[in-house]
């Protein structure tokens, strides 16, 4: 199959009235599944072709694939942030993976109204199994603080570099996991969070819930379960497509000392998350919960480069330009599939462009809560209801490392800016995205009207951060 791109987008800002869900009908359910740098292209509904994903495919053949969907921010912390708090990069709270001691990052702060913390307004059980990133435990960004009734898994990102880690966290509880004869943990963390997260479809199958799903796979370092790898050992051959970040041969090739071998890992991690999405779907039928229950699988930011990944080899990105860390549609644009039984039509796809901060207020037009003021984010379940969709004006990201980097959508147009840390009124990138997807041809000079509109964008979109600032804004002592 050939990777989506995109189709024009409707010019219409209109946005019709109506009750999505009868009030004589029970809330749904809502499960979604939070991707660890999986790829625009690393799904075969999406075009993957060297490997196959049937489980999460089927989410797309019973319900709608999205053809541009948008993350809310390049790396982790940042864009859960903006997932969580329905804000963008410019205004969210956390705008980058800065360290928390003596584990964890930046914490969300206590005036954060999260996507658990609204839907418990209703009733919502809420859990989160896999990595959270947001907040050390007992700071303000606990996700027991954050509105999560439960929480099983990794606290600190840099720690979910590790699948088999020496602890856990259960709430405020740390896991100490034992070691076996090699000197790692005697289980694979993936495992350990997949069983929790069906634990808790288990305990909570007679009210409504939320369970929020941040699996770590396939984040690198790139380590696959023996039984999966069999899958693939011998299947890939290394080629000359390898980009990997080099800070020596342990890190680029990752604990299998050789690029086919990473080959293999990287297919078979995703294989096995195909597997745990196979094993969500059928306890909720089990449950009989599967006709009244929203299933969403996305992913956190694009394709990562460390640790023996290779997105080239892999055509991780479709037809996108970029990896993890760049502004352009790779890093940024992401799959999304969304299954609802009876509410969403099966087989269908969905061109509106949409971002993480929308996740928030589709939940709450789902649920019937009214909007937080301050959110960026427009429901789109317009678009699930085969509905008229009212559209963003434009969206916005930025980015604090590498330089600092930002970049806006308006219609079909993209702008993007690098290195504005020491050069924030700069050269500006415009692509027309309906023409050039790849993001080729840099039309900036023969548009400087649009680039003037961009640049406007830009600046109002950012608020500055004292937390997150870029150097540009930092006082000089």
């Amino acid at each position: 199959m050939k990777n989506k791109i995109p189709i024009a987008i409707c010019a219409s800002y209109a946005l019709i009235s109506y009750a999505p869900v009868s009030k004589k009908e029970p809330l749904p359910n809502i499960v979604y599944i939070l991707a660890d740098d999986l790829g625009y292209g690393d799904l075969s509904c999406y075009g993957q072709q060297k490997f196959s994903t049937p489980n999460i495919d089927r989410l797309a053949r019973e319900g709608m694939l999205f053809t541009q969907h948008y993350t809310g921010c390049t790396v982790s912390a940042p864009s859960r942030s903006c997932l969580m708090t329905g804000q963008h990069s410019g205004h969210t709270p956390v705008r980058g993976n800065k360290g928390w001691d003596p584990e964890g990052q930046w914490p969300l702060p206590a005036t954060s109204f999260t996507i658990a913390e609204m839907l418990k307004t209703k009733g919502y059980t809420t859990g989160a199994f896999g990595k959270w990133g947001l907040g050390f435990i007992d700071t303000e960004g606990d996700p027991n603080s954050q509105g999560f009734d439960e929480f099983y898994g990794y606290n600190c990102q840099s720690l979910a570099h590790n699948y088999y880690p020496d602890h856990l966290w259960h709430n405020h509880e740390k896991v100490l996991l034992h070691n076996n004869d090699n000197g790692k943990a005697g289980a694979y963390s993936a495992d350990l969070i997949h069983k929790a997260a069906l634990e808790f479809l288990e305990t909570n199958k007679n009210k409504p819930f939320f369970l929020f799903y941040p699996t770590t796979i396939p984040h690198a370092e790139l380590l696959a379960k023996e039984e999966y790898m069999k899958m693939f050992r011998g299947k890939f051959n290394p080629e000359k497509s390898f980009k990997g970040i080099d800070d020596g041969p342990t890190f680029r090739l990752g604990p299998y000392g050789s690029q086919a071998e990473a080959h293999a890992a990287f297919a078979a991690m995703i294989t096995e998350l195909d597997d745990y999405v196979g094993e969500l779907l059928a306890k909720l039928t089990e449950l009989g919960l599967e006709k009244n229950t929203i299933v969403i699988f996305a992913s956190d930011n694009g394709p990562h480069l460390e640790a023996g990944a290779d997105p080239d080899y892999f055509n991780s990105n479709g037809d996108l330009k970029g990896y993890k860390r760049d502004m352009y549609e790779g890093g940024i644009r992401t799959p999304m599939l969304v299954s609802w039984p009876s509410k969403v039509k099966a087989g269908s796809e969905s061109d509106h462009v949409s971002a993480f901060w929308d996740i928030l207020p589709t939940f709450a037009e789902i649920a019937g809560v009214e909007n937080p003021e301050g959110i960026d984010g427009i429901s789109f379940l317009p678009s699930l209801l085969g509905k008229k969709q009212k559209q963003h004006e434009y969206l916005y990201w930025e980015f604090h490392e590498q330089g600092g980097k930002i970049a806006a959508r308006m219609g079909n147009w993209k702008a993007v800016k690098l290195n504005i840390d020491k050069t924030p009124q700069g050269v500006t990138e415009l692509y027309n995205l309906s023409t050039d997807i790849g993001e080729t041809n840099n039309i900036a000079l023969s548009n400087p009207e649009i680039v003037k509109k961009m640049e406007e964008i830009m600046k109002q979109a950012h608020t500055p951060s004292e937390i997150f600032p870029f150097i540009y804004e930092t006082p000089k002592k």
